[in-house]
Parts: structure tokens; sequence; C-alpha cells
């Protein structure tokens, strides 16, 4: 915008200050202060850029020069208090704006994902974030060490990353109980991905979990809940994978989902273990790594700084003390769902 371009009105009684300014050398009065701060805000409300409207105070007073009693010295310090009294209430006016875009950015946020709000009215205030409700999303989840908001460095890296790669896509960054929240269209995998790998540097190591594409103005929270129960079950199964997608983990769930029938197949199944010297955990941490190294002893026994012998001799003392044999396919399923039942409800640990 052009310095004729600025209405005069953001300009009004400033010959005026500026010449009895420069003439008696007083400084300006508090009413004339608030007066410019006023056309200051008034002038960053009707979006004009500051950087033109400083362009107009100082043409203004070029123009008046001639006729502006006092010394150099004087009128330029009349300037110089005009235009940061000025600039002063553009600024605060900005500040205002910026927040309360954001507490209408969070309230938005925690409607969305918590699905409080009308789903029609819910799809229009979307569309201003970029977000078109009627198509499929997923989001990802990704969780660090630390908890995180929108203006932690964290989050402002990885928004750069994917700025830097994908410009805008319809695809919304933000912050939620202290995890990181990238929100797509769900054809775009790629853009998730890329997320995943840019959470899991920027957190140090974090975990992200990664929705399933759900359609409708409810399925962002639906592709939300996936990944914090994915984030959930990698914690209690004690899963290294850095990245985890819900669509890989659709069987804990169902497994999980008669919480009784699995507590009482890890009772009657590995209940006997806990009679053994030292307690249930170490038998049930071997069968973890047996099963998790495929069956392999070898496998097994080095991840559990074992020799292979003590490790034979734990799984014969499994099969004596539960009556199932770990290397008899027969017994190996039950065995192997009832020690994922177990690692899902934290026995025995937590009674169940």
């Amino acid at each position: 915008m052009t310095d004729r371009e600025i209405p005069e009105q953001y300009l009004d009684g400033y010959d005026r200050i500026l010449a009895e300014v420069s003439a008696t050398g007083r400084r300006l009065t508090r009413d004339e202060i608030v007066s410019r701060r006023t056309l200051g805000e008034q002038a960053a409300e009707a979006g004009h850029g500051l950087r033109a409207l400083i362009s107009a105070h100082l043409t203004a007073a070029r123009t008046a020069w001639p006729g502006t009693p006092g010394s150099a010295d004087e009128a330029l310090a009349a300037v110089q208090q005009v235009v940061d009294a000025f600039a002063e209430g553009y600024e605060r006016a900005q500040l205002l704006a910026v927040r309360q875009e954001e507490a209408a950015r969070r309230e938005f946020i925690d409607d969305l994902l918590y699905g409080r709000s009308d789903l029609g009215r819910l799809a229009e205030r979307a569309e201003r974030f970029g977000l078109r409700l009627s198509h499929a999303h997923a989001v990802a989840v990704g969780q660090g060490s630390a908890a995180y908001d929108e203006g932690d460095p964290v989050a402002r890296q990885v928004e750069r990353a994917l700025i830097s790669r994908f410009g805008d896509r319809n695809v919304l960054l933000t912050t939620k109980d202290g995890r990181l929240l990238c929100i797509a269209p769900g054809h775009q995998n790629e853009v998730l991905t890329y997320f995943a790998k840019q959470a899991h540097a920027a957190t140090d190591g974090g975990r992200v979990a990664i929705g399933r594409p759900q359609p409708g103005p409810g399925g962002v929270v639906q592709s939300y809940e996936e990944a914090l129960n994915a984030l959930e079950l990698a914690e209690r199964l004690a899963l290294d994978e850095p990245v985890l997608r819900a669509a890989d983990l659709l069987v804990y769930p169902v497994l999980t989902r008669d919480r009784q029938a699995m507590a009482d197949l890890v009772v009657d199944t590995l209940g006997p273990l806990t009679t053994a010297r030292g307690g249930a955990q170490p038998l049930l941490d071997t069968l973890t790594a047996y099963f998790d190294s495929g069956c392999v002893a070898a496998e097994a026994a080095r991840r559990l700084t074992l020799s292979v012998r003590a490790l034979t001799y734990r799984l014969e003392r499994i099969h004596k003390l539960t009556g199932a044999d770990p290397a008899d396919p027969a017994h190996r399923y039950m065995l192997q769902t009832a020690v994922i039942g177990a690692r899902l409800l934290g026995w025995p640990h937590e009674p169940i």
C-alpha cells in the first residue's frame, strides 16, 4: 500500500502537534500520546501496513517542515514521540489480534478433538484453518520426554520442516496435552510419514503414532483417539518402534475388548508362574523375549543376556508350572496370547 492510500484520518491532528511541540520544546501530553496510540490501533485493525503508515508520517513531517517553528532537533523529537506512540498502539492491536487468533485456534482444536461442537458449525470453522472435514483425515501424534506447546522451539522446528517440504497442503499442525499433532488429508500419507520423521528427530527420539484415515467431521476424533491408544499400547507392550501405525496394531484392541475374558486367560494360564522362585516376572520376561525373537532360543537368550542353556532351563520350568510347552505349536498360541494380555493389563504388578 502506497503513502497516498493511507487515509488522512490516521494523521488527524499530527501537523498541529508537530507545530506546537517543536515550537515550545515540550513533550507530548498524555492525551496526545493516547490519541496517537488509538489511531495506531485503528490503522492496524483496518489492515494497513506499519511501514506505509510510518512513511506517511515522515512524508507529512517533511511537507510541514518549512512552516514548522522551532529547531530541527525539536521537530525531530516531536516526530519521534508521535511515531513511537502510534507504533505502540499498532503493535498492541496486532498482539491482541494474534492472541485472539490463538484463542480461536485453540478453541477449534479442542472442539475438533473432543467432538463437543455441532458438526456443521465445526466444518465451517475448519475451513478457516485449512481443513475440509467432508474429506477423510488422519492424525499423527508425537510424544517426547517433555511437554510441548505451540510456541515451543520443537513445535516450530517441525512446522518449518513440513512447510518447507510440502507448502500449503491443507495440513494443520498444533499441540495438545504436551504432544505434537499433525492433521492431514487421509490420502496424503507422505505428509504424516514426514511429520513422524521430523517429530522423532526433534523430540530426541520420541515416539509417533499415526491413526487410520477416517471420513467426515468426526473422523479426526476417531483417528486422534487411535493414535493415542497406539501410544498407550506401545508403552504397555514396551515396543521399540519409533513410528507406530494404528492399522498395524488392530489385533491388540481386539484381544482386550473383553477384559474379563483376557484377565481369566492370564490368571489361568500364567498364574502358576507366581509360585516360582523370584516370582512370575522373570519367567514372563523369558516368554516375551522368546516369542518376540520368533521362538529362536539363541536370539532370545542374547536379548536376555543369558546362556542358551539357562534359557532352556527357564522354558522347561514354565512348562512344568503351567503345563504348556512354549516350544509346542499346540500350546504356543495360548501362551503368547496370555503373555500379550499380561503386558496389556500390567500383570503381575497390577492385580486383575
